[in-house]
C-alpha cells in the first residue's frame, strides 16, 4: 500500500511558547503572512483525503481483481479436482472389482490347493498301503514257495526244486532293496548253504535206468514161453596163424590135395543136411533146469499179468525213489529181482541187461536225511508279524 501524507501536527500554545522562549530572540514578523498559512492547511488536507480515497479505490480495484483471478484458479481448481476425483472414484472401483476377482480367484486357488494337499495326502497313504500290500504279497508268494519246497523237499527229496524256490525268493526280495528283508535274506542265503553241502543223488538218471527196465520187459524171453531161444551159431573157425622159421620167415605149409569137384558138392551137401537135423533135433528135445516148476506151467494170461505185476513193482520202486522211500525202493526192486530169476530165461541177453540195470539201480543210496528249510520260513513269518 502506498504511504499516506503525514499532516503537520498543531502546535501547542504552551510548546510554542516554550519554543518561542528558547528560541534566540529574533524580529517579529509582519502579522499578514501568518494569516495566509492558516488559509492554506484546509486545502492541503482536502488534497490529502482526496488522495487517500483514490489511493484506496486503486486498492479495493486491485483486491477484486485479485480475488476474481483467485476465485476463477478456484473454480478451475475444484473442477480438476472433481474431474480427479471422478478419476480416482472410478480407479478406485476398478481395483475394488479387480481386488474382489482376485480375492474369488485366490478363494479358487486355496480350495484348488486344499484339494491338491488331500488328493496327495491321499494318495501318499495309498502308496504306503500299496508298498505295504506290495511287499505282503511279496512275502506270503514267498512263504507259499517256501513251503511248497520244504514239503517237496522231505516227501520227495527234491533238493534241485528246493535251490530253485530259494533262488526266486531272494531275486524277488533284493528288488524291492529294502533293509528290512536283510534277515530274510540271510537266513535263505543259509539255508541254500545247507542243500548246496548234500551229497548229490542222481534221482532222474536212477528213474530213467527203471523206465527203460520197464520198456523192456514186453521183450524179456520166459521159462514158459512156447518158442524158447535158438542156440547160438556155431563159431566160424578162426584162421590159423603162420608158422615162423628161426629166421622169422614164414613157413610155407603144405598145401592140401583139392578133391574132386563132385566130391566136394556132396561134402558140402551132408554138412548142410547133418546141421540142420541136429538142430531141429536139439529143438525136440531141450534139457533145462529149473528150480521152480510151476514158472513153465503158466498160461499166456497168466505170463501177461507176470509182466504187469513186474512192471507195477519197478513203477512202485520209482515212486519209492522220488519219494526217498528206501525200504520201499530196495524192497520193490527185490522182487522184481526175484521175479526175473524165478520166471524169466535168465541166459537171454536181454534178461542179463536188465538184471545189470537193475543191480546199478540197486547201488543208489536214498537214507539222505534231508534239512528243513524252517529257518527262511520262520524269518519269513516273524517279518509278517510284526506290526
Amino acid at each position: 500500500m502506498n504511504d499516506l501524507p503525514t499532516l503537520p501536527d498543531p502546535v501547542a500554545p504552551n510548546a510554542s511558547a516554550s519554543a518561542a522562549e528558547s528560541a534566540p530572540s529574533a524580529p517579529k514578523p509582519p502579522s499578514e503572512p501568518g494569516l495566509f498559512e492558516t488559509l492554506q492547511q484546509p486545502r492541503i488536507l482536502l488534497g490529502g483525503v482526496v488522495v487517500l480515497a483514490v489511493l484506496l479505490a486503486a486498492q479495493t480495484w486491485s483486491t477484486h481483481n485479485r480475488m476474481g483471478k483467485l476465485r476463477q484458479e478456484m473454480a478451475l481448481r475444484l473442477q480438476k479436482g472433481d474431474s480427479s476425483n471422478a478419476e480416482t472414484g472410478n480407479l478406485a472401483r476398478a481395483v475394488q472389482e479387480s481386488s474382489r476377482e482376485l480375492q474369488i480367484k485366490v478363494g479358487l486357488l486355496e480350495s484348488k490347493q486344499l484339494e491338491a494337499q488331500s488328493q496327495q495326502l491321499a494318495l501318499e497313504q495309498l502308496y504306503q498301503d500299496l508298498s505295504k500290500n506290495r511287499d505282503e504279497w511279496a512275502l506270503t508268494e514267498i512263504e507259499q514257495v517256501l513251503s511248497t519246497a520244504s514239503q517237496q523237499l522231505q516227501l520227495a527229496g527234491n533238493v534241485p526244486g528246493a535251490l530253485i524256490a530259494l533262488q526266486n525268493a531272494d531275486r524277488s526280495l533284493s528288488r524291492s532293496d529294502k533293509p528290512q528283508f536283510i534277515t530274510i535274506r540271510r537266513a535263505i542265503a543259509k539255508d541254500t548253504d545247507k542243500l548246496k553241502a548234500l551229497p548229490s543223488v542222481d534221482s532222474v538218471g536212477v528213474a530213467l535206468r527203471l523206465d527203460n527196465v520197464i520198456a523192456q520187459i514186453d521183450t524179456l524171453p520166459m521159462l514158459s514161453d512156447e518158442k524158447p531161444t535158438l542156440p547160438a551159431p556155431p563159431e566160424k573157425k578162426v584162421k590159423a596163424k603162420p608158422v615162423l622159421d628161426k629166421h622169422g620167415k614164414p613157413v610155407p605149409a603144405a598145401e592140401p590135395s583139392e578133391p574132386h569137384p563132385w566130391l566136394l558138392a556132396l561134402q558140402n551137401t551132408w554138412t548142410g543136411w547133418s546141421t540142420e537135423m541136429w538142430t531141429d533135433v536139439r529143438q525136440l528135445i531141450r534139457v533145462r533146469s529149473v528150480e521152480t516148476p510151476d514158472a513153465l506151467m503158466l498160461s499166456p494170461t497168466q505170463a501177461y499179468f507176470l509182466r504187469e505185476n513186474l512192471k507195477l513193482r519197478l513203477l512202485n520202486a520209482r515212486m519209492a525213489l522220488l519219494s526217498r522211500n528206501e525200504a520201499a525202493f530196495r524192497a520193490d526192486l527185490i522182487a522184481a529181482q526175484e521175479a526175473l530169476v524165478k520166471y524169466f530165461d535168465t541166459r537171454a541177453k536181454n534178461t542179463q541187461t536188465v538184471q545189470a540195470l537193475l543191480r546199478q539201480v540197486q547201488t543208489s543210496n536214498l537214507a539222505i536225511e534231508m534239512p528243513t528249510l524252517s529257518d527262511s520260513l520262520n524269518a519269513v513269518r516273524n517279518y509278517k508279524a510284526k506290526p
